[in-house]
């Protein structure tokens, strides 16, 4: 029995050894490359988020976060850099009206001073006569002179002021054009709201401009119709006053400066429908309204009628022809400027047609005293048409 034993032992031992030497090299290409783990602690959890993603919660959004800065933050668009360049245009657009502003208040300042000169050349060659003197007096004759030169450099101050015109009429179609420009990008493809804001302060600005430069062509053309009719007038009265100092006497003004004829006024007006025909002419290329026109005072039918229901009318050309034969039938008679603006709508409306109106009166006003009617001629007058759907410009001859 102790035999068996021993025997089994030694046999289990031989076993065993048998089985250890592959053991210990399985275990060594198990720790290079582990085939399996046994192991008695819990399972990892797999990680299913990348397959389980959707739907999401979407983010909570606020009024804060609607109206905050980030949604206005400053960035560049296309009407933006478009809007800059309409910017420098507006700022070399005021430049020039100022400095066409400073121009013209030079010339008027030294045509001030030519006239105060000129009158008191005058009132001493006039208090001299009256008092009596030699004929021929060297002091009056030098007075006569320098009365003379004070004229010329007036006249010169008109070529001035015509050759400023000009340039005043171009700042104008300048404006003109900047305020097309500027209404016109209103409508473009992407622009923010802060690129409306400043197109809408931009066309505020040159509207503003356009007045200004209405305001100058105002100015300058009453100053070169006031100034050609002073002109004419202390020219007789010079060439009068000369023949005074020659003489010794005082004779006074020159009587082509006392006009002694006059029209008929029952004739102006019982043949005044020589304006239709005019008429006709003139308003069928405004597209006059079928209505009775608002008559003057005297009840007479208008000369001719301009219709501004466009930005640009071509009005001047019907006006000079109806003009021209007004005058060649009535030399002496006056025309009246009638600014006619409609009634509809709300009172800041009506006031708004009302001003536009005032202001196409003065553009035509502006043209008849550039075809050379004298403004001492010419009377302004406004009157309401509920009839009228667009500012209107009529003009009378009486």
């Amino acid at each position: 029995m102790t035999k068996n034993y021993k025997f089994l032992t030694l046999s289990a031992i031989i076993l065993g050894l048998s089985y250890a030497v592959p053991s210990i090299a399985t275990a060594q290409d198990m720790a290079q490359k582990p085939v399996l783990t046994i192991t008695n602690k819990p399972m990892a959890a797999t990680n299913v988020s990348p397959i389980y993603s959707s739907p999401k919660r979407a983010p909570e959004i606020t009024a804060e976060q609607v109206t905050a800065g980030a949604y206005y933050e400053q960035g560049s668009t296309v009407v933006g850099r478009r809007i800059d360049g309409l910017g420098k245009d507006l700022f070399s657009l005021q430049n020039r009206i100022d400095g066409l502003a400073k121009k013209l208040n030079n010339i008027q300042g030294r045509g001030q001073d030519m006239a105060a000169g000129y009158y008191a050349s005058i009132a001493t060659i006039n208090t001299q006569l009256q008092s009596g003197t030699t004929p021929g007096n060297p002091r009056l004759v030098k007075q006569l002179d320098t009365a003379q030169s004070n004229l010329d450099t007036l006249s010169s101050n008109v070529a001035n002021l015509n050759s400023m015109a000009l340039e005043i009429a171009d700042t104008a179609s300048r404006s003109s054009y900047l305020m097309d420009t500027v209404r016109s990008t209103f409508s473009l493809s992407g622009a923010v709201e802060e690129d409306h804001v400043r197109l809408a302060q931009m066309e505020d600005q040159v509207n503003n401009a356009t007045i200004s430069v209405d305001r100058l062509l105002n100015n300058i053309n009453d100053d070169i119709t006031r100034t050609t009719s002073y002109l004419a007038t202390e020219r007789n009265n010079l060439r009068t006053l000369a023949k005074g100092v020659t003489d010794g006497n005082l004779y006074g003004k020159s009587l082509s400066n006392h006009p002694f004829s006059q029209a008929q006024t029952s004739d102006l007006f019982q043949q005044a429908s020589m304006g239709g025909g005019a008429q006709n002419n003139v308003a069928s290329n405004y597209n006059a309204p079928a209505y009775e026109a608002p008559r003057s005072s005297q009840g007479v039918r208008p000369l001719a009628k301009i219709k501004f229901n466009k930005p640009n009318v071509n009005y001047e050309q019907p006006i000079y022809n109806a003009v021209q034969n007004a005058l060649q039938r009535f030399p002496n008679g006056r025309f009246e400027v009638m600014a006619v603006h409609p009634t509809a709508g709300n009172a800041a409306q009506v006031a708004i047609e009302s001003t536009r109106t005032r202001r196409n009166a003065e553009q035509v006003l502006r043209t008849l005293t550039q075809m050379g009617v004298n403004l001492d001629r010419i009377d302004m007058s406004t009157a309401p048409s509920p009839e009228a759907s667009s500012s209107e410009v009529h003009i009378f001859v009486r």
